[in-house]
């Protein structure tokens, strides 16, 4: 009797809360000021490195759980890489992932937010100046950043994005992408 007593209350808590929450869907997109960060040699001969300029953009939802949190879910096409060079060669390593942050959104007033969660990325494009496609396929990340909501529904948003696992098979090195995303929740 305790048990059902329990899961009644268990449901109708959850029940209360899916009734108070609202479920909001937009756009977005941005630049992506991205590097990679690690061991820069291939073959034996070690690179400098310099980040490159990319975009990102696609679909973003605000599942609002209470009047300071949200679960912010989104789906996005994000390119990321890095530009090599040594004496003699340089090459650029571009990324187009299929990238799923699932983000906790803090408001710490009625426009401010503070954003941090995971995120994960498949690959779905490799695009380079050299011979060699060595990609992983999957990257794990974790983001942190701040939203600010212009208007109810015009937002920006600046993160920051840091790979967990390494994008190479050949080389030690991990993403880093700092973006800056505007959109529009409807």
């Amino acid at each position: 009797m305790k048990k059902l007593i329990l899961v009644a209350i268990m449901f109708l808590s959850m029940t209360t809360v899916l009734q108070a929450q609202s479920i909001r869907f937009g756009i977005k997109g941005g630049a992506n000021f991205a590097n990679q960060n690690g061991d820069a040699s291939f073959d034996g001969i070690e690179y400098n490195k310099e980040g490159i300029t990319s975009y990102h953009a696609g679909l973003v939802s605000e599942i609002k759980l209470f009047d300071s949190f949200a679960i912010q879910p989104e789906l996005l096409y994000s390119t990321q890489g890095a530009s090599y060079k040594d004496a003699v060669n340089e090459f650029k390593n571009e990324l187009g992932y299929l990238s799923i942050p699932v983000l906790a959104k803090f408001y710490l007033s009625e426009s401010l937010s503070l954003e941090v969660g995971p995120q994960a990325s498949f690959l779905l494009s490799e695009r380079n100046d050299f011979d060699v496609e060595d990609a992983k396929t999957f990257e794990f990340a974790v983001a942190g950043g701040l939203g600010l909501n212009i208007t109810k529904n015009l937002f920006i948003q600046a993160r920051y994005g840091l790979g967990l696992t390494e994008v190479s098979k050949e080389a030690d090195i991990k993403n880093s992408t700092f973006q800056l995303s505007a959109g529009i929740m409807f």
